[in-house]
């Protein structure tokens, strides 16, 4: 039987996963499939832990969630076809929920596929080498200091990108005298109430943890920038600034001549793509961009095709894009799609390629992902839903954050699932301290 080996075992392997099982509970034969997670649950980066560095067992800990997130884009937009919030909750639910209520319904979807003996926890794949025409997988099992080696005929990587820091240097860090840390080891802004704290970066992370810290008591946020300021209504005790230029103990100096003296760094610079189980005939090597060079359809290895990406993109979509990515593969594998010959692939590739890197706007790179997600589902039976109603909100949350950086989470959008407008939250996002479940069910 044809082996299939899943590595991680968070949105994008879950959907792989799911993948499968549909076309198993439609009778289809799939192939023996194995999915290896070296955390002790599922759910990826949406697991919440307080370890930063390493985690129980020594490895790197993978999750950059941290305490009292929210979600920063409409969940109308991530919604799975087949599985809606209000089939998991019950009832239609506000169109912005804390990072506790996403993993709930990222989780629920993944129990009711019935797929988790699939799944080896603590497991973490050391080495992927090619052997005939699949792979030999090098695997450790952390629990019993056990290594092991097993063929598989394909390889679905799955273990996201949004986890390795890319940590820059500037002159004189070394002397400052307060804490400094990158995003992906934030967890609580309760850290930081009274605090003046710097945010290295203009990015998601940055808009999103400086405005965590103020909103927790942080006397003031600085955001400092490299190419331009983000541009936002700020509340009072927020400011943007040039890039620092250096830093001498508590005092960091920028770009046009000013300074200040901080009690916090905190530097939301990106993630860097890893894969260091993977020699280099097979890593992919990108920065975070919408095309994936290397990859046809964003998820084949142009240069060996038993090999597959999954969520390696920059993000506008994402739980429907992986579930997109996930369904065109699983038919590879089952040989349902038959791949063109690798000069068509690389033609393909190329016309994705170039127009990236004509993208004007935000309001271009919205289209070219949805496109991206419809160039997919043209080959795959997944659930249709109203991709152009995702267009739209996207659109219209992009102009309402432009307006509100604080209040854009307070409206509503349409589900394109169950085509229902969501009801807005009982709480506005910048008074909302209590984030858990319950809280946010409730009303």
């Amino acid at each position: 039987m044809t082996k299939v080996c899943i590595i991680g075992a968070g949105p994008s392997g879950l959907s792989a996963l799911r993948a499968f099982s549909t076309a198993r509970d439609q009778g289809i034969q799939i192939p023996d499939i194995t999915c290896f997670e070296k955390q002790n649950n599922w759910g990826g980066q949406w697991n919440f832990t307080w370890r930063t560095s390493l985690d129980e067992n020594g490895e790197p800990v993978h999750s950059s969630m941290y305490r009292h997130l929210w979600s920063n884009g409409p969940k109308e937009c991530l919604e799975f076809s087949d599985y809606s919030f209000e089939e998991h909750f019950g009832k239609s639910i506000p169109s912005f929920p804390p990072r506790s209520v996403l993993r709930d319904y990222i989780v629920g979807r993944a129990e009711r596929s019935n797929v988790k003996e699939l799944v080896k926890f603590n497991h973490s794949v050391r080495l992927v080498e090619k052997d005939k025409e699949g792979f030999k997988v090098t695997v450790e099992d952390i629990n019993k200091k056990k290594v092991i080696k097993e063929y598989f005929d394909y390889v679905i990587v799955a273990t996201g990108h949004f986890s390795v820091p890319n940590v820059p240097e500037f002159e004189g860090i070394e002397t400052f005298t307060g804490r400094v840390m990158h995003a992906h080891d934030f967890r609580s802004a309760a850290e930081f109430i009274g605090k003046d704290v710097l945010v290295v970066g203009a990015s998601y992370s940055a808009e999103d943890i400086g405005l965590q810290c103020k909103k927790y008591g942080a006397k003031t946020v600085s955001f400092t920038f490299r190419t331009a300021p983000m541009g936002f209504i700020w509340p009072d005790g927020v400011d943007e600034r040039p890039l620092l230029t250096s830093v001498n103990r508590s005092t960091v100096t920028f770009r046009d001549g000013s300074n200040k003296n901080f009690d916090a760094i905190i530097l939301c610079t990106g993630y860097l793509h890893s894969f260091p189980f993977l020699p280099e005939d097979l890593r992919l090597v990108t920065n975070n961009r919408l095309f994936s060079p290397g990859l046809f359809k964003g998820v084949v290895w142009n240069d060996n095709t038993h090999l597959f990406y999954i969520g390696m993109q920059d993000q506008w979509y994402t739980f429907t894009m992986f579930d997109a990515e996930a369904w065109y593969t699983r038919d590879v594998i089952l040989e349902r799609i038959k791949l063109p010959v690798k000069e068509e692939r690389t033609l393909d590739m190329n016309k994705w390629d170039e127009r990236e890197n004509k993208l004007e706007d935000a309001y271009e790179m919205i289209d070219y992902q949805a496109d991206y997600i419809r160039a997919l589902l043209e080959f795959s039976d997944y659930p249709s839903f109203n991709l152009n109603l995702t267009q739209k909100e996207f659109k219209a949350w992009k102009k309402e954050k432009e307006k509100s950086i604080l209040g854009y989470r307070d409206k509503s959008y349409c589900s394109p699932v169950t085509n229902k407008q969501s009801p807005v939250h009982h709480t506005k996002w910048w008074e909302a301290m209590d984030d858990t479940i319950d809280n946010y069910l409730k009303g």
